[in-house]
């Protein structure tokens, strides 16, 4: 991993990648981008309209492209969605460009956390906690894989998290 001043953060939906994203950035003095909020930027719709037209493989090709962008830039705390480590490319560029922080977060305060967005079109099922669950199991291993450190953001409080990233990224820039 090179070391850019780059923080990506990866990990499932509702484990506070955007809310520790913000208050990080904020410390630093960088730049916050969500690159779910960016691919509704470059298209002018939604994350979900995007999904009813394209699929969710055509999604996830519009979010190779724009991690392929972002994570060029520099430095930058980005905010992944969740599923964005699923394409080989995508951890290959998060690995190479950045210090990786896998916000891990538990089912049940996923489930607390996203019970009332209507903008995850992940979680449009009958069952929300068995596609939470099927999601985890999927890309846990991935997310382990990749990261530069792991965060448990359900026992963490934000500032908490943000106080334990800055310690392991300060470590990393002085060595």
């Amino acid at each position: 991993m090179k070391f850019n001043g780059n923080i990506f953060l990866v990990g499932p939906m509702g484990a506070g990648k955007t809310t520790i994203g913000k208050l990080l950035a904020k410390t630093l003095g960088v730049e916050f981008l969500d690159s779910d909020k960016e691919i509704e930027l470059r298209t002018g719709v939604t994350i979900p309209m995007i999904f009813e037209y394209e699929g969710e493989s055509g999604f996830r090709r519009r979010e190779a492209e724009t991690l392929a962008d972002l994570t060029l830039m520099s430095p930058i705390v980005l905010a992944t969605g969740g599923g964005s480590v699923i394409l080989p490319e995508n951890q290959e560029v998060l690995r190479k460009r950045g210090f990786v922080v896998y916000l891990q977060c538990a089912v049940d305060k996923q489930l607390e956390r996203t019970q009332w967005d209507v903008n995850r079109p992940l979680l449009k099922t009958e069952n929300p906690r068995a596609r939470l669950e099927e999601l985890l199991n999927a890309r846990d291993p991935i997310y382990h894989a990749i990261a530069d450190l792991i965060v448990d953001t359900g026992e963490l409080s934000s500032r908490s998290s943000v106080r334990h990233i800055l310690k392991a990224f300060n470590r990393l820039g002085n060595a």
